[in-house]
């Protein structure tokens, strides 16, 4: 079983003549004992491309010490990572390579450097003897088992790593910094220790080759559609791990995509593009019914919050819940499931593949500042198209699925925005906006009409468990006007947004 743990910490060039500081007479710390050394063993794996090593990600086997295992660790931000634990096998464990899968695909990984340590640690308390941090000199030796790489094949070197304990204040850290400073000893230049050595002994990590900034609709698109690609693999390990919005933000990333690729089709051949947006329109689906239920649930929820004690009416909590579970049963699996599978693989080398030979059309030679307004001008009629209309339906069902399909427009009119901001900046950012707001509104709107149909669907349940329908009744009642507000609310709202002097200055 894998657990996790928060890292902060920061390390330290030293060498064997390094003294520390006396660090009692660092904030906080009110004595320093001595834990006595500890002799690691850790071999690092990764794939022949270092892949991992080059997005920021270490997966090390490591024995001795008290936290014997495998390690796998993700960046959070400087000098904060997240480490997952498993116990010391001789084989990866099955939870860290799924973990894995988006970077690694069909290759694996191999052994690429050993690094043997010393561990001289100390613990450094408070005055109620609390363990505020670890402080360890560590003398470290790195031997390269990966073949090829330039220079010698081995490295050697000390450094002070000192480690915030667990809900320990992250002050102590620059108290204890300040110290070090003050008796000559400096931060280290190197991210962790893989990376020194790596570099050390003469291992790159591969990155792929970046479109060149020459100021063409191919640079602007493609550096887009590489952002958004990469945030497919960095967000696969964070659906895995279950962490907060993750999986909103793939499905949003995926929409991101299959937008570019429909409103950019004067750059990218939609022959090629067509099909993996399929494929994102597949992924997107099947990572949808859990986000999609807890939206909705949570909307249900608050309305439920919002009503008076007399307005309820029945164990109408508990029915929620009830109503809520059956619904939500199977779809973190069905995620999970989805994310496994060889379809999900094939999608990613097929980005990878279109960004390796991007499938050009003529107008990807051509000016960005001329070719992207024209493509959002493109976006914003056709979203215009589908507002008048939707508005001019009578109130009912054609009425709200033509609303939906404005929505998406808007969401679409949003993106290419977005895709344009750095060729374009202001204006594409001040239209994006205005897209944002009418796509809301209108998101707010497709919410209460999605609301009302679950509402009949828990009133119906209600009453055939012989429950009173009453509040059932209420909220759909309130769902309905929350519908016909925003309706009211959208020729204002749509209006702003389409003001012409922002059309103009994306004409420029």
């Amino acid at each position: 079983m894998a657990e996790t743990k928060r890292e902060i910490e920061r390390k330290y060039e030293a060498t064997a003549d390094t003294r520390l500081p006396d660090l009692t007479r660092a904030a906080g710390v009110a004595s320093v004992t001595a834990e006595g050394v500890t002799e690691l063993d850790a071999v690092y794996y990764d794939t022949a491309g270092l892949r991992l090593a080059a997005d920021s990600l270490t997966l090390r086997r490591r024995t001795g010490g008290s936290d014997a295992g495998w390690h796998l660790k993700f960046p959070v931000a400087a000098g904060v990572r997240d480490e997952i634990r498993a116990p010391l096998t001789e084989a990866l464990p099955p939870s860290l390579a799924g973990l894995l899968r988006s970077r690694v695909r069909h290759a694996g990984v191999i052994p690429v450097v050993r690094l043997r340590s010393s561990r001289d640690v100390r613990h450094l308390r408070d005055g109620h003897g609390t363990i505020l941090a670890e402080l360890s000199v560590d003398t470290v030796r790195a031997d390269r088992l990966l073949a090829g790489g330039s220079g010698d094949a081995t490295a050697a070197w000390t450094e002070i790593e000192v480690e915030l304990a667990d809900d320990a204040d992250p002050a102590v850290l620059d108290a204890v910094e300040k110290r070090l400073r003050k008796a000559g000893i400096h931060p280290s230049d190197a991210p962790s220790k893989l990376a020194r050595a790596l570099s050390e002994t003469g291992l790159e990590p591969e990155r792929p080759a970046e479109t060149d900034a020459d100021g063409t609709a191919r640079a602007a698109v493609l550096a887009y559609v590489r952002e958004q690609a990469e945030a497919l693999v960095r967000l696969d390990p964070a659906v895995r791990r279950d962490l907060p919005d993750a999986v909103h933000q793939l499905r949003v990333a995926c929409r991101r995509l299959r937008s570019a690729f429909k409103t950019y089709r004067k750059v990218l051949d939609r022959d090629v593009t067509d099909p993996i947006g399929a494929e994102l329109k597949w992924l997107a689906g099947e990572l949808g019914h859990a986000r999609d239920q807890e939206v909705l649930a949570a909307r249900l929820g608050d309305a439920l919050d919002g009503l008076d004690r007399e307005q309820l009416h029945g164990p109408v909590r508990g029915r929620l819940r009830t109503w809520d579970r059956a619904r939500s049963t199977g779809s973190r699996r069905r995620a999970l499931d989805a994310l496994d599978s060889p379809r999900h693989l094939a999608l990613l080398d097929a980005l990878d593949g279109l960004l390796a030979d991007p499938p050009l059309r003529p107008g990807a030679r051509k000016k960005a500042e001329k070719v992207l307004p024209k493509a959002i001008r493109r976006d914003y009629r056709r979203l215009a198209d589908r507002i008048g209309p939707a508005l001019d339906l009578a109130p009912g069902h054609d009425r709200d699925l033509a609303l939906h399909e404005a929505r998406k427009a808007a969401k679409r009119a949003r993106y290419a925005a977005d895709a344009a901001v750095p060729t374009l900046g202001k204006p594409a950012k001040r239209f994006s906006k205005r897209m944002k707001s009418v796509q809301s509104l209108l998101g707010d709107h497709q919410d209460a009409v999605v609301a009302r149909g679950a509402l009949r669907d828990l009133a119906a349940e209600a009453e055939e468990a012989g429950e009173p329908s009453f509040t059932w009744g209420v909220l759909y009642a309130r769902q309905e006007a929350a519908a016909a507000a925003r309706e009211r609310e959208l020729p204002g709202v749509w209006e702003r947004a389409s003001a012409p002097d922002l059309r103009a200055a994306l004409s420029r």
